[in-house]
């Protein structure tokens, strides 16, 4: 199981949130936390396009990775 690292801030307010029942902050939790299970999911991708095994696959995760980036396809090589 892998560890995910979050920054103290996000920390802190998930501990008010959770132990002090501070409601006002979770806005904020839900923010910080798409923000990082999206750059979770760009560094996946990012590492699937580096490490595929043939071209075929290495292409498709460029794809997906850029697509999900919002490269348009015009800016492509």
């Amino acid at each position: 199981m892998k560890n995910v690292q979050i920054p103290e801030g996000l920390f802190m307010k998930l501990l008010k949130y959770h132990l002090l029942d501070v409601e006002e902050v979770q806005p904020e939790i839900k923010k910080g936390l798409m923000d990082k299970m999206d750059a979770m999911v760009m560094r996946e991708l990012y590492s699937r396009y580096k490490t595929a095994p043939t071209e075929e696959e290495k292409e498709k995760a460029r794809q997906e990775y850029l697509d999900k980036r919002g490269v348009p396809g015009s800016f492509r090589w």
